[in-house]
């Protein structure tokens, strides 16, 4: 056999027919610097204008107006408060109510409740600024990955006609400085990227600084905003592997790469962050309703705080009336008030013991000997005034009396109303006299028997006498007949860290005073103990009763949204359906173009004049992707309750994807046009996409707007053509 003729093991590759010198058609809106700022200045004209719209209406406070507004009159007042979120955002919102000529006073205590003379307007036209701002930063981000102003152009359209974003971007909350935040960081890192062809010189410098102060911005808003981090964290490790792989690269120039990188992607963004909280402490250093979720230590450094620049009695002593403080985050002071337990419960229908994080008279408890009864306890200090008092030591039996209802700190068997494993903690008694089942042994922890109760310092645990089970409390909530406060339990299991106490407030006038300076923490102190708080409180938030919630399948259905404000004026966030589906659409477009380039690579076709295009194109949606997903798949992992409005900065990546993949898609199908034909396709395919976003934003915009009048189940109503699910309440 002629050599020639012999078939080779390698198989041969196959190119598509072109159909023209040219096929894949070229806008020459893309070629054109002109084209690129008439799309951005439209986009973001067009943002202002419906960003801006009816911008103070409705003028009553509109769904979580209620917290945002109340913690931005507290910044303005320097009242202490908490938050499951950072400060950053609250802060931004206070801002702009000072320069607006908010004082702070107005009370934010529930949606619906008329804004009346206060200036509000300020506050929500700040947010609606870095709202409006998504837009084109949508639109400079794609064109960075794609360098196509068309598909910059049709994403800030999405963008722009999508009805959820608008909604949010109105109103006074955390949402739009997130979203803003949040996408300045995908942009500024797309940037730098782009700059990766002329390293170290000032514009380098300068993106890379500016997306890490954007990665610290979104964290300080809300810790979601850690998936943003992730993304730039995910590029960053990426690039540098490249490198690491590029065996021309001198390890000098690699080092420097690494060092610039975690010189402006971590230790920039850790600085920023701790310069806020820092900020943050500064301004609310009066004493607020937030102070009872902190250590004690913690609270001895706000003005106005019963601890203070206080002197207390160093150590507890028999007769003393105390407060205890679960030592945990977020833990609260022992409590107890003149309700019952419910009946269901169980045969002892006693008075309820519960944790309560705010500052209370029944939160105080009165010190006594085991036993020895109210009454006695009264006569025998008559007769030994001015004899030296008794200390109570580590060992000790003691019995608590609750001084507002004069009943004891009591434990029996029977199961706790929450947690079934632990036994159930009541006041019981008449005037301070009870049985057995009130007495408790401090132990302190690291101590040894025999030695004094501090005030503050001493962590201790009180153990039942007859049971041996601990007094115990967690984060675990009331149903509404508990008030909703912390139950507290009597433990079985030795060793439990939140059966730990410390004795916040003690009050005795026989003993000498020492000054609560010594207790004060340091700024690291507080901001740690500030974030315990902020997790274990974030991750045990549960749904209040008749509550909205929803679950990650739902938000990109959109099969459910969130009232935001009733009555005769209805606003309901509600995603553009249009928008909303045929992005999940898109995506699934997009994954089915990467497995079919995949496989064509895998068998060796040439993908001619695309390859190029298809390269980039597919580049750029992994990303974006990428984005979308770390968005949104973690929030399956997540205990906590969920609101729709948790998917939007999600959402944003996955508009951006899907205006990749309209452009692409549309690009790709002129290869199958005659080419005198290709131009007046491909515009008409692109106004026919930009037709239908602007036609559903028109549809769908009275959800931002506003409506009145009959709601969308009635067929008379002007609004029952947008009720396309019945799952929408509008």
């Amino acid at each position: 056999m002629n050599s020639s003729e012999v078939e080779s093991p390698l198989p041969q590759q196959v190119y598509l027919r072109r159909r023209s010198p040219s096929a894949v058609y070229t806008s020459p809106l893309d070629r054109s610097d002109l084209s690129f700022y008439l799309g951005l200045l439209v986009v973001s004209v067009a943002s202002i204008a419906t960003r801006f719209y009816r911008i103070s209406e409705p003028n009553h406070i509109a769904w979580d107006e209620t917290h945002f507004g109340k913690h931005a009159s507290w910044y303005i007042q320097g009242k202490f408060f908490f938050d499951v979120h950072p400060p950053l955002g609250k802060l931004i919102i206070a801002v702009a109510g000072v320069l607006t000529g908010y004082n702070g006073s107005f009370e934010f205590t529930e949606p619906g409740l008329k804004y009346e003379d206060t200036p509000y307007v300020g506050m929500r036209v700040v947010c609606a600024v870095m709202g409006l701002l998504v837009v084109p930063l949508g639109y400079l981000t794609v064109w960075e990955l794609v360098k196509s102003t068309t598909a910059a152009f049709i994403t800030g359209v999405i963008i722009l006609c999508e009805t959820g974003t608008l909604i949010l971007s109105q109103y006074i909350l955390l949402d739009p400085p997130l979203l803003f935040f949040v996408m300045a960081a995908a942009y500024t890192t797309v940037k730098f990227t782009n700059c990766r062809h002329e390293p170290f010189d000032l514009e380098w410098w300068y993106w890379l600084s500016l997306s890490g102060m954007f990665i610290a911005c979104a964290f300080s808003v809300k810790w979601v905003g850690l998936f943003v981090i992730a993304l730039v964290g995910l590029t960053t490790i990426k690039d540098l592997w490249d490198m690491l792989g590029d065996l021309k690269m001198p390890v000098r120039v690699l080092a420097t790469h690494f060092f610039g990188r975690a010189l402006c992607l971590i230790v920039w963004p850790v600085t920023i962050y701790l310069s806020i909280f820092f900020f943050h402490f500064i301004v609310l250093s009066n004493s607020g309703n937030g102070d009872g979720f902190f250590s004690s230590e913690f609270q001895s450094t706000l003005v106005g705080n019963e601890l203070y620049d206080q002197k207390v009695p160093e150590f507890v002593a028999y007769g003393s009336v105390v407060t205890l403080k679960n030592h945990r985050g977020g833990g609260g002071l022992l409590h107890s008030h003149a309700h019952l337990y419910p009946e269901e419960l169980g045969e002892y229908q006693q008075q309820q013991v519960t944790a309560y994080t705010h500052k209370d008279d029944n939160n105080k408890w009165l010190v006594k000997k085991a036993n020895s009864s109210r009454a006695e306890r009264g006569s025998e200090e008559e007769d030994a005034a001015g004899e030296e008092v008794e200390f109570v030591r580590s060992g000790d039996w003691i019995s608590l009396e609750h001084t507002m209802t004069h009943r004891n700190l009591h434990s029996h068997v029977q199961k706790a109303p929450m947690t079934q494993a632990h036994y159930q903690v009541t006041g019981y008694g008449e005037g301070g006299v009870g049985d057995v089942n009130d007495y408790w042994v401090v132990e302190t922890v690291g101590g040894v028997t025999g030695e004094k109760i501090r005030t503050v310092a001493s962590l201790i645990r009180l153990r039942h006498v007859t049971m041996g089970c601990y007094l115990h409390s967690h984060s675990i909530q009331l149903p509404k007949w508990g008030w909703e406060q912390l139950e507290v339990t009597c433990n079985p299991r030795a060793g439990d860290k939140n059966s730990l106490w410390n004795v916040e407030g003690n009050i005795n006038e026989k003993l000498p005073m020492v000054s609560f300076e010594f207790y004060k923490p340091s700024f690291l102190s507080k901001f740690l103990e500030a974030h315990i708080v902020m997790a274990e409180s974030n991750n045990n938030m549960k749904p209040k009763e008749g509550e909205v919630t929803s679950r990650p399948w739902h938000w990109p259905l959109n099969i459910q949204g969130q009232l935001f404000s009733g009555g005769d004026y209805r606003v309901y966030l509600l995603g553009n359906p249009v928008i909303f589906w045929g992005s999940d659409v898109l995506i699934l477009v997009f994954l089915s173009i990467t497995a079919a380039k995949l496989m064509a690579e895998q068998r060796g076709v040439s993908l001619a004049d695309i390859t190029g295009l298809l390269n980039r194109f597919v580049s750029a949606g992994l990303w974006l992707l990428l984005g979308w997903a770390l968005h949104y798949l973690p929030f399956y992992l997540m205990g906590r309750v969920l609101y729709f409005h948790h998917y939007f900065p999600a959402l944003l990546f996955c508009c951006m994807l899907g205006g990749t993949v309209l452009e692409f898609c549309i690009r790709v199908l002129t290869i199958f046009v005659h080419p005198s034909l290709k131009g007046v396709f491909y515009h008409s395919a692109v106004v026919l996409v930009l037709a239908v976003l602007i036609g559903s934003f028109i549809v769908f915009q009275p959800l931002a707007y506003g409506m009145t009048g009959l709601k969308a189940d009635s067929p008379d109503s002007p609004y029952h053509s947008m009720k396309w699910l019945s799952y929408w309440d509008i």
